[in-house]
């Protein structure tokens, strides 16, 4: 497993591991690697021949009030999972790397970028675009490998690859879960063992609520009074919202998907499921 921390060098390892036609995936991520972010290496490898993970703490898409200097990390436990699940390639670029001095060039994004984590974190997706776009264009890899747990960016990085003509195709992957049903996330690990313990309920709230209205209950009055179930159990919901798919626009009929986030102390869970 090579490990890179120099653009040129990047560039080079990428021309090798992609040459005679090989195929090479991209999984970007922070760091702080869990199961989820292993389940999308081995996506990647089954759909590659090589697999390349990206770990870069982002700065661009912190808002002046948000965890940066807080958000987990384990270099050394991070490079002996990917070791073990068999990872061709890190990338491990500084800020001034990514970000030279002089650096003026950023991707606003419209559409599936407005609303939600859009509202409450205004700019999130201008750096989660802008960044993503440099990791792409910097690997040169044809695929590149997302879980399902962050929806709305996932929906954000597929029309920022469609509108610029990227030429690589967007694998997603569903979202990986703890055995009580908890997304897995790098920031779980700030819950105390109580918030941990209660974690749980937001996405067996999400399943209640989804069981009713696929029933036909309408969705208002079902999520208002999931709200009111999270409110009272300690939660402070963000946002808990059906919508369709692809366009994030308030769901209609037909294929759907849940939207939720809530903060459990000072830490903010994101989840969504799926309507059929």
């Amino acid at each position: 497993m090579e490990i890179i921390r120099a653009l040129p060098e990047l560039r080079q390892a990428s021309a090798r591991l992609r040459a005679g036609g090989r195929r090479l995936a991209l999984v970007p991520t922070m760091g702080a690697l869990h199961q989820g972010h292993i389940a999308l290496v081995r996506a990647g490898r089954g759909a590659a021949d090589a697999v390349a993970v990206s770990i870069f703490v982002n700065p661009l898409q912190f808002g002046p009030n948000e965890d940066l200097s807080r958000y987990p990390r384990d270099e050394a436990g991070d490079l002996r999972k990917l070791r073990e699940a068999g990872c061709d390639l890190v990338w491990m670029p500084e800020i001034a790397t990514m970000y030279p001095p002089g650096a003026a060039s950023t991707i606003e994004v419209g559409g599936p970028a407005e609303g939600f984590e859009g509202e409450a974190r205004p700019g999130h997706f201008r750096g989660v675009a802008t960044v993503c776009t440099k990791l792409f264009c910097q690997t040169q890899a044809d695929v590149a490998v997302f879980g399902e747990k962050d929806w709305q960016q996932l929906q954000v990085i597929r029309r920022v690859v469609a509108d610029l003509d990227l030429p690589l195709a967007i694998l997603p992957h569903e979202t990986v879960r703890e055995e009580d049903g908890l997304a897995c996330s790098s920031r779980n690990i700030r819950l105390t063992p109580e918030q941990r313990a209660q974690a749980p309920l937001l996405p067996q709230r999400m399943r209640s609520a989804l069981t009713r209205i696929a029933s036909g209950e309408p969705p208002g009055p079902v999520l208002t009074e999931a709200v009111s179930d999270l409110t009272a159990a300690g939660f402070a919901p963000d946002y808990l919202a059906l919508v369709e798919p692809e366009t994030l626009r308030p769901w209609q009929s037909g294929p759907g998907r849940l939207l939720a986030a809530a903060r459990l102390g000072d830490v903010r869970l994101l989840d969504n499921m799926a309507l059929d």
